[in-house]
This record gives structure tokens, sequence and C-alpha cells, in this order.
């Protein structure tokens, strides 16, 4: 399997967000170990298993789905465009995060998505002649998990069903969480926990450029391309 990059959004480096996210996860954006905490109601290894699936892929808002590079683009090619997009957007405040349940699992959401549906077109529409074709495999799986007339016109022409008008950003917390009434208690503990980073805004200033050598390894931070012209902020 070729080895893929994506486009997120990932908290700046060293804020207290970030922080939240590497102790919730388990991991740094690099991908080294980071100890869990034990939130009331839920011990070690209970959140450990929680956060498996999050974990794989890093704490972060997905703007740009994973792709693998295709046209003959290199690596250093693919960052040097994400650095000239990059320039072209303006930095802004993301609203206000809440824990919310998506389908069965849990996901920290803003309350407006405006500015990062904004970026997030901006960089597909841009990075999107450097994207493989998804394997067939990839577009089955998709197909698997049931999707609308719509979705399916996105996954054809675009590689990923939930861009544009399908995008909804969220950072995720957990793995799917089948039990109604498990995902209930779960909704509680986790709001008690991250009160400290729900209920206020926070800054976007950078693309990041997270990397898997194959399927089986995790996503890191390989780059982050600040947004604007450069100024200070």
């Amino acid at each position: 399997m070729p080895e893929r990059y994506a486009v997120y959004y990932a908290p700046e480096q060293g804020s207290e967000l970030e922080r939240f996210g590497a102790a919730w996860l388990g991991r740094n954006p690099d991908g080294k170990p980071v100890a869990q905490p034990s939130p009331p109601g839920l011990d070690h290894e209970a959140l450990s298993d929680l956060t498996a699936t999050p974990r794989h892929y890093g704490f972060h808002g997905t703007l740009v789905p994973p792709m693998a590079l295709g046209g003959g683009c290199t690596r250093q090619e693919f960052i040097g465009y994400i650095e000239a997009l990059a320039r072209t957007q303006e930095p802004f405040e993301m609203a206000p995060l809440s824990v919310r349940p998506i389908g069965s699992f849990l996901a920290l959401v803003p309350e407006d998505q405006a500015g990062l549906a904004h970026l997030a077109e901006a960089a597909l529409r841009a990075l999107h002649p450097f994207r493989a074709p998804p394997l067939s495999a990839e577009k089955k799986a998709r197909r698997a998990k049931g999707l609308t007339g719509n979705q399916e016109r996105l996954l054809e022409m675009w590689g990923y069903p939930y861009v544009l008008e399908e995008f909804r950003f969220h950072v995720t917390l957990t793995g799917h969480v089948e039990e109604e009434a498990r995902r209930a208690e779960l909704f509680d503990i986790v709001t008690r926990y991250a009160i400290g980073v729900t209920g206020r805004p926070w800054p976007v200033r950078e693309l990041c450029v997270f990397h898997q050598h194959d399927r089986q390894a995790p996503f890191t931070l390989m780059h982050r391309s600040r947004l604007g012209t450069g100024r200070d902020y």
C-alpha cells in the first residue's frame, strides 16, 4: 500500500488544546506516547481501548482527507503546493467547541463551521490534482457503510464522500460505541473532562500535514504551514 498524506487542523504547538488531545489519545502529534489520564468514571485501560481508533490518526480535524500522491508529485512538491495555498488563506478563530455524539462516536464540534468549511474547500480544490485515484477496495469500504446519492457523487468526483456540502468538521475523541446507554454515560464523562477546552474559541493559523507510511502505521505530523502572508499575529 502506498504512503498517504492528509491535511488536518491540529492545535498549535504547546497550546492547552494540544496538551489535552495528546493526553486524551495517549500520543503526541509526532507519534510519541504520552501518559493517559484516568478521568472520573473511566479507568486507564478503558480509556486506552476507547481511544484506540482516533489514536491511529492523531488529534485532528480533517480538512483534506488522506490521499496517496499521484501524477508524479513528490513529497517536496506537495509541501510546496501547501505552503503556497496557506499564504492565500487568512487565519481566523474557530467557534467554541463542545462534545457531541456523531453517530456512534464522540467528538469535539465547533458551534459554527463556516470558516473551516471555506478553508477545507480551498484546500480540497487546490490539492485534488495531486491525489491518486482511490483504490477500488477503499471505495467499496466507503459504500459498505451506506452513502446517499450525493455522497456517492462526491466519492466518484473527489475520492471521498464527506467533502464540500457534506463536510462536517469534528475532532474525534472515541472509537465507535454501539450501546446507546454506554455512549450516553461516556458523553457525560467526556464532557466533564473536556471542560477546560470547550466553550471557548481556538485559533486556526496553520495547515498541518500528517503522513502515514502504510495503512498499518499511525498518521504523524510532518509539516505545519502558516496561514497568511507571514506577518505576526
